[in-house]
């Protein structure tokens, strides 16, 4: 491989790591917190949610 194309795979695998990293943080920290608690976890039973307001 020449030097400056492994110079170049370099960069684009810095650059899509870059991209990727904040939105996976993001994802792993949100949903959590937006679900309640993590995904598959069980969950006691909320009076104020389980009803239906039909």
């Amino acid at each position: 491989m020449d030097s400056s194309l492994r110079v170049f795979v370099r960069q684009v695998i810095g650059a899509v790591a870059a991209a990727l990293v904040p939105v996976v943080l993001v994802a792993f920290w949100s949903i959590p917190y937006s679900l309640g608690g993590h995904p598959g976890e069980e969950r006691g039973i909320d009076i104020a949610t389980a009803r239906h307001i039909t």
